[in-house]
């Protein structure tokens, strides 16, 4: 899209003081000039709403103390806000989500979702309804390494898919853990009947689909909680059945002492394969079957047009995470740009539809797991 493209009018929930994924979000927005953040409900208290929005230097009546409050203000204003960024811990995506929805606003919202699949479809009924914007903030898909493996499978360089790798490992919370993010994350009341599993492993899955462009057919699993009195899910390892016959492979944890965002990805061929770390995002080992390994990197020779379509820097300039959610908001501003002009383009960012999907994941996981690992199908398409 052109430069002179307006800023998008921001508003979020959630993301005040103490949050580490807020930040992360408003930096992202702000990178390409693409919105500017407008008004705000950023904490779970009106008093704390209002101070954290008064320390990121927003106007006091856009302060708002509630995100109800703030979705009935901003529907009311001519310059009220136009895209929702909800960034809550999991049990207020649901209800926050679809009152946006239901407002007209578009949506960029966080994983996993919603904690519920009967949620999930409820909401993507309603964002077909209401023909908004939703976006899911899968953050790793938005690396140009991520999208130069993406488009080799798809232009057939590994050949026909025969097996996908993803792990996702931390060790952060190896103990019992206090603290605003581990506290929301180990309760069922606020992340949902998944751990590990909904922080991390819907990560790990998106990412393996996105680039295989295969979908999952089913599932074999065992979650543990290792430390004593978890009432969720710290470690999962599953075993995948992919579309096509392929066969997969997934595990994460948040017990593995000395690892900390440890997210690999392998893609296997009958013509090669590739392999790719969040930790060292900006190298993709790529094997040709009977040829020397190749070392891509990203911004360096031999990279597509998908990978530096979404690439910022020259070689050699470390780009990572915050670049890869901005790509997602910006992903998200070009379609609503191209909307506003009266044209459609082919976004490139997940959807609701990757949302739900994601959601799917989960449950037929925690299916699986609930019935001593048997195999268990899925049913909306994976």
């Amino acid at each position: 899209m052109s430069a002179h493209v307006r800023p998008l009018r921001l508003a979020m929930v959630g993301g005040g003081q103490d949050a580490f994924i807020g930040a992360v979000h408003r930096h992202a927005a702000a990178l390409d000039g693409r919105y500017v953040l407008v008004a705000g409900a950023l904490s779970s208290t009106p008093q704390r709403s209002r101070e954290s929005g008064a320390a990121l230097g927003l106007p006091p009546e856009r302060c708002y103390g509630t995100w109800q409050e703030m979705l009935d203000a901003e529907k009311g204003r001519e310059d009220g806000a136009e895209v929702i960024s909800i960034v809550t811990p999991n049990h207020l995506h649901f209800p926050v989500a679809l009152g946006a929805v239901q407002g007209g606003f578009h949506v960029i919202c966080d994983k996993p979702l919603v904690p519920t699949l009967e949620e999930a479809r409820e909401l993507e009924a309603a964002v077909e309804q209401a023909g908004t914007v939703f976006a899911v903030t899968y953050n790793y898909s938005g690396y140009p390494l991520i999208r130069q493996a993406r488009e080799m499978v798809r232009g057939g360089e590994l050949g026909e898919i025969r097996k996908v790798i993803v792990e996702y490992h931390q060790g952060w919370l190896a103990t019992e853990q206090t603290g605003k993010q581990a506290e929301w994350r180990t309760d069922p009341a606020r992340s949902g009947p998944a751990g590990a599993l909904g922080d991390i492993g819907t990560h790990a899955e998106q990412l393996a689909t996105f680039v295989s462009g295969l979908s999952v057919e089913a599932v074999a699993a065992e979650l543990t909680a290792f430390v004593p009195g978890r009432r969720l899910d710290d470690d999962a390892s599953m075993l995948l059945r992919l579309s096509g016959g392929a066969r997969g492979v997934l595990m994460v944890s948040q017990i593995e002492i000395g690892r900390e965002n440890d997210l690999r990805l392998s893609v296997f061929g009958t013509r090669g394969s590739v392999s790719w770390r969040q930790e060292e995002p900006n190298y993709l080992l790529y094997d040709p079957l009977d040829k020397p390994r190749q070392v891509l990197t990203r911004g360096g020779p031999g990279t597509n047009g998908a990978a530096n379509a979404v690439t910022r820097l020259p070689a050699g300039h470390p780009e990572a995470f915050i670049e890869a959610f901005a790509n997602i908001y910006r992903a998200v501003a070009d379609d609503l740009a191209a909307r506003e002009q009266g044209e459609r383009i082919n976004p490139d960012y997940p959807t609701i539809r990757d949302g739900v999907q994601g959601v799917e994941f989960m449950t037929r996981v925690l299916d699986s797991a609930a019935a001593d690992g048997r195999w268990v199908k899925f049913s909306d398409g994976g």
